[in-house]
């Protein structure tokens, strides 16, 4: 099942955009996130990191599209899952935008429950972590 979150940011979409696709800031907004490790690309499709996450997870991430400063979109996975995360910067103003995360997360075989699980408690997670990735770009 695809879920969306949405957050108005009083930050330029392109400057928000820079922020949140850099995959090595990620680490300062995602509180899951300890480190990127093994990064090759500079954000544009093809680019790969590994994340070490808090709970011990390494999950292999990439990106598959980018249209900057518009769209944006990743993909992960671990283990039996896998995830899909786009976010689209809409300009509300020359100095604010609209963000909204659109993401999947599925499971095959024993990690099917796991990943429904995860899925309900995704939104509220990513909604506050792209709270403190907004709010750390409006700081510079």
């Amino acid at each position: 099942m695809t879920r969306s979150v949405t957050i108005t940011a009083p930050v330029a979409a392109p400057v928000l955009f820079d922020y949140l696709t850099d995959p090595r800031r990620r680490p300062q907004w995602q509180a899951s996130l300890l480190a990127v490790d093994h990064l090759s690309g500079d954000g544009s499709p093809g680019t790969r990191w590994t994340d070490v996450t808090a709970v011990g997870a390494r999950p292999h991430l990439w990106v598959s599209a980018s249209e900057p400063p518009q769209s944006w979109t990743e993909q992960g996975r671990w283990r039996g899952l896998r995830a899909v995360l786009r976010l689209d910067f809409v300009a509300a103003s020359q100095s604010s935008s609209v963000l909204v995360a659109t993401f999947a997360l599925t499971g095959r075989g024993p990690w099917r429950p796991l990943a429904a699980a995860l899925e309900l408690l995704a939104p509220a997670a990513i909604a506050a972590d792209l709270r403190r990735g907004v709010r750390l770009a409006a700081t510079g």
